[in-house]
């Protein structure tokens, strides 16, 4: 009886992985639309604002992430996402008046401090640095169930979740 009371905790510790503290800034990844140009993989590409930069290749560390979700870019069709950008607060050191044309345009979605930390603690965790985008990290972004993933899903492929037939 005391072998039961002492293992069922570790077996109950055990049994539930901790949450990814990554997935609120999947979750606000998505809801700004940053896949809109990034794409989902962060390979970037052609998007609504024009030609996107790899989140893969970035070479940018966290602070400048935050700095860029937070300002956008001037100059190009990165958009800033903070409330109060160029007017209340400084970006990249510039007011709208000292920016002027080159102000970029204001995302759909403005976002509180957090949910940009989130974003670039996503985009580090999941995103920059990695290779080409796989089965498992398109399902992991869609579900299960997104026919999006299947071109990714080649036998024997790492990370596409089949192995290879024997015959």
């Amino acid at each position: 009886m005391a072998l039961v009371m002492i293992c069922a905790p570790l077996a109950l510790g055990q049994s539930a992985s901790p949450p990814d503290p990554a997935d609120a800034g999947k979750a606000v990844f998505r809801r700004a639309n940053c896949f809109g140009c990034h794409k989902w993989h962060g390979n970037g590409g052609g998007g609504y604002g024009g030609d996107a930069l790899s989140l893969r290749r970035t070479e940018l560390d966290r602070e400048q992430i935050i700095e860029t979700v937070s300002c956008g870019r001037p100059g190009t069709g990165m958009p800033f996402f903070m409330r109060g950008a160029y007017d209340t607060v400084k970006c990249h050191g510039m007011t709208r008046q000292e920016v002027g044309d080159r102000i970029p345009p204001e995302g759909g979605t403005l976002l509180r401090q957090p949910d940009i930390e989130a974003v670039a603690d996503y985009v580090l965790a999941h995103i920059k640095g990695k290779g080409e985008p796989t089965y498992d990290e398109c399902t992991g972004f869609f579900g299960n169930t997104s026919r999006v993933c299947d071109i990714y899903k080649t036998a024997g492929a790492p990370g596409s979740g089949t192995e290879p037939s024997k015959q």
